[in-house]
C-alpha cells in the first residue's frame, strides 16, 4: 500500500478543544494520568497534585490494567479539579457500547476524547476475553465529533509504515479530529520532519508532542515497552547514571519539551509515562514540576 485508506464518510466538526485557546498564549501541557486501578481516593489525590500544572489529564486505556469506566473516570477527575481527556479504544467495545460511552462522556463534561483503534491484546493477557474491533480509530473519531466532543487522535511518527503516517493523520482530520497527540520520537529532527511531511500532506490541526518522563529504571522501561514509541536511549542512560536521577529526569524532560515546542505546528506537549516507581503521588509531583516549567517557557 502506497497511500493511506481515504476517509469517505462525511466530515464532522466536534467541539473546539479549550486547549486551543490556551495555545494562543502559552504552551499546552497534557499529562498522562498514572494511578492505581479502582482507587477513587488515589485518583482524586493525584488529580489534585497535577491540576494546576497541566491543561488536561490524559486517561489511557491499558489492556492488562483496567480501571473505572470512561464516563465515571471523567466525573471523578472533574470533581477533583482536573480536565479529563479520555482515551477510547475499539479493542474491547463494539459500536453500540462506543456510542454509549461517547454520549456519556459528552454528558459528563469530558474535556475531550482521544480516539484510538487500540493494540491487539498481547499473548497471555486475558486469553478468556474476545477482541472486538467493530470500528477503527478513524471511524470512532467521526462518531465522537458527531457527538459534539472535542476529538484528539494519536499518531506514531516512527512506527511502520512510516511513509503513510502523515497521510493517515490527514484522513483522521477529515473524519473530525481537532488535535493530534504524537507518540515519542527518537530525536527532535525526526519530529520536525514528520510535522513538515504532515503539513505537506494537507494536515492543518495542531500537534502535541510526546515527552518521556522517567526518573528511574522501572519508569524508563515501562515507556520503552509501549508499541510505536521511540526513545532516546543515550539520554535514558545519562539520566539513570546521574547522582540525582529525579532531578536529571526533570531537567531532561523540560529540555526536550522546549526543543519540541520550537517546531512550527507543535503547540504543546504530553508528559507521558509513570515518571517514577515510587508510586503515583511521587510521579505526579515529578510531572507537576515539569509542567510548571513548561507552561512558563
Amino acid at each position: 500500500m502506497t497511500e493511506p485508506v481515504p476517509w469517505t464518510g462525511p466530515t464532522a466538526t466536534g467541539a473546539v478543544p479549550a486547549l486551543l485557546a490556551t495555545a494562543a498564549t502559552r504552551p499546552v501541557v497534557l499529562t498522562d494520568l498514572s494511578v492505581r486501578p479502582f482507587d477513587a481516593a488515589g485518583l482524586s489525590a493525584v488529580t489534585g497534585l497535577l491540576a494546576d500544572s497541566c491543561d488536561g489529564l490524559l486517561v489511557g486505556e491499558h489492556q492488562s490494567r483496567p480501571d473505572f469506566p470512561p464516563t465515571q473516570m471523567a466525573g471523578l477527575i472533574r470533581d477533583a479539579g482536573g480536565a479529563p481527556w479520555i482515551t477510547l479504544s475499539c479493542r474491547d467495545r463494539n459500536r453500540v457500547v462506543l456510542e454509549q460511552e461517547l454520549a456519556g462522556l459528552a454528558h459528563a463534561g469530558a474535556a475531550g476524547v482521544l480516539c484510538v483503534t487500540g493494540d491487539g491484546r498481547a499473548l497471555g493477557v486475558r486469553p478468556d476475553v474476545t477482541q472486538v474491533f467493530d470500528l477503527d480509530g478513524t471511524r470512532l473519531t467521526a462518531l465522537a465529533a458527531h457527538a459534539g466532543l472535542a476529538v484528539a487522535v494519536p499518531e506514531a511518527p516512527g512506527a511502520p509504515p512510516v511513509a503513510l503516517r502523515p497521510g493517515r493523520l490527514r484522513e483522521k482530520e477529515r473524519a473530525g479530529a481537532a488535535i493530534c497527540v504524537l507518540n515519542h520520537v527518537g530525536t527532535v529532527d525526526e519530529l520536525e520532519g514528520f510535522v513538515r511531511a504532515a503539513r505537506s500532506a494537507g494536515v492543518t490541526i495542531p500537534i502535541i508532542a510526546g515527552v518521556a518522563v522517567y526518573t528511574d529504571e522501572p519508569s524508563a522501561t515501562t515507556l520503552a515497552a509501549f508499541p510505536g514509541l521511540n526513545m532516546d536511549h543515550r539520554q535514558i542512560a545519562d539520566v539513570l547514571a546521574s547522582p540525582d536521577p529525579v532531578a536529571a529526569g526533570i531537567r531532561a524532560a523540560v529540555v526536550e519539551a522546549r526543543a519540541l515546542l520550537a517546531i512550527d505546528g507543535v503547540v504543546g506537549v504530553n508528559l507521558s509515562g509513570p515518571a517514577s516507581a515510587r508510586g503515583p503521588e511521587f510521579g505526579a509531583q515529578v510531572k507537576a514540576e515539569i509542567g510548571n516549567a513548561v507552561q512558563t517557557s
